[in-house]
């Protein structure tokens, strides 16, 4: 049991069916991602160095266990960087960086795995990316500071990343004759209640920051990615 609470679903976890459907699920969001690289490249000055750097950033955010304290040490989570990325690069970018991350993380660290990559795809790249996305943009509508738009943007694409992984794994349960929901509401209540409630914290902080960092140094990387407008007013807290 110790291998589902992990935040990458482990290797040999999902059952075929679920690992050719959260593949198909996933393709054509990287599919997407891929599109937009190349059109984006060509009209986005400084387009792909940025890209690279936030790859690497999701890879790094996305690989640092931290161990989960209710378990005894038996797993491990790390925050996911696609609330910044999916900010900076629009979410079907994010969507294609995560699954790069992903892939080399199951290839050469042994993080994750293969058969459940599709599935990691979908929590991580998909519901993490579009749900920061959107957090930041509601933000922006709702009139509030650069800042806090990041740190929405952090804070639930993590929690939805969390949900998406729940999810998945309370699925299982299914085949077994447990409860889909009292499955979903433990796993979620065991990332929240162990280091994954603080993460969602700390990385809406890091985002925020990173963001209002940018504006003061590099304004114009958010202009010309349209992610700001001449009178935004970041305020650091």
């Amino acid at each position: 049991m110790e291998k589902v609470y992990a935040m990458h679903i482990t290797e040999g976890i999902l059952p075929p069916q679920w690992v050719f459907t959260w593949f198909a699920v996933s393709a054509p969001f990287v599919g997407v991602g891929i599109y937009q690289v190349k059109r984006k490249k060509k009209t986005v000055p400084g387009y792909l160095p940025l890209t690279g750097m936030l790859g690497a950033a999701v890879f790094v955010f996305s690989c640092f266990p931290i161990p989960v304290i209710a378990l005894n040490g038996m797993a491990t989570s790390h925050p996911c960087g696609t609330g910044m990325s999916a900010v900076l690069l629009g979410p079907f970018v994010s969507v294609f960086i995560a699954a790069i991350a992903l892939l080399i993380q199951a290839l050469f660290l042994a993080h994750g795995g293969l058969t459940t990559l599709g599935g990691n795809v979908f929590s991580m790249g998909i519901l993490g990316s579009f749900s920061g996305y959107f957090a930041f943009k509601t933000a922006q509508r709702c009139g509030l500071s650069l800042f806090w738009c990041g740190f929405l943007a952090g804070v639930i694409s993590d929690l939805f990343t969390y949900f998406g992984t729940s999810l998945e794994l309370g699925l299982l349960v299914i085949y077994k004759g447990g409860s889909f929901f009292r499955a979903v509401a433990e796993i979620f209540g065991m990332f929240m209640m162990t280091s994954q409630g603080v993460l969602c914290i700390v990385e809406g902080i890091v985002v925020g920051f990173v963001l209002v960092f940018i504006y003061k140094r590099r304004p114009g990387i958010l202009l010309n990615l349209g992610i700001i407008r001449d009178d935004t007013k970041p305020i650091q807290v």
